[in-house]
């Protein structure tokens, strides 16, 4: 089983970031993405990143190489924002693309359960949406968005280990239960 991790976003990509400017989404993205390939590889699975830590990797390179490679999932992973200034928005979702495959919404499903149940915070569902990085891949894919970095709250916890790797767990949890499931 080939599962792909995408930290969403780049290093240096504008404007995605704390209102304080204290964190940058990919630092979040990528650290939780990195914990999730260790929790997975401990399993025995190939994990594969689309992403790079040296440059914000445009989504056609990223979908084309998840294509390219055959993986069996894409799982892309954000801190969510509402605006650029702190506001009371909060909570997880899990996007699939508008026209999803069943097996999108199962992993979907798992993930946004896993997730809400291991770190606490609200459930808003999961949603589709027409974002390239769901639609043009040819396997199960989902964006799912931690958190948000425009809530005080949740930015702090954005920012700290331990909800990083409770996210970790959850993700990877979820991918392991949805793997069984397929069995």
């Amino acid at each position: 089983m080939k599962i792909m991790l995408d930290a969403g976003h780049g290093p240096d990509t504008n404007g995605k970031q704390t209102p304080d400017g204290k964190m940058k989404e990919f630092e979040f993205n990528e650290v939780v993405a990195q914990f999730v390939k260790n929790e997975l590889t401990a399993f025995g699975l190939v994990v594969m990143n689309s992403h790079n830590r040296e440059r914000d990797v445009p989504l056609k390179e990223r979908t084309n190489l998840a294509n390219k490679m055959g993986v069996d999932a894409f799982i892309s992973i954000h801190a969510n924002a509402y605006g650029t200034t702190w506001n009371s928005v909060s909570g997880i979702e899990t996007f699939t693309y508008t026209k999803p495959s069943e097996q999108s919404i199962i992993l979907a499903s798992l993930i946004q359960t896993s997730l809400c149940s291991i770190t606490g915070r609200s459930n808003r569902g999961v949603k589709k949406a027409d974002f390239a990085i769901v639609r043009d891949t040819r396997m199960p894919a989902v964006l799912v968005e931690c958190g948000f970095m425009t809530n005080k709250n949740e930015s702090t916890l954005l920012q700290s280990i331990e909800y990083r790797k409770r996210c970790a767990k959850a993700i990877a949890f979820a991918i392991l239960c949805w793997i069984q499931q397929k069995r």
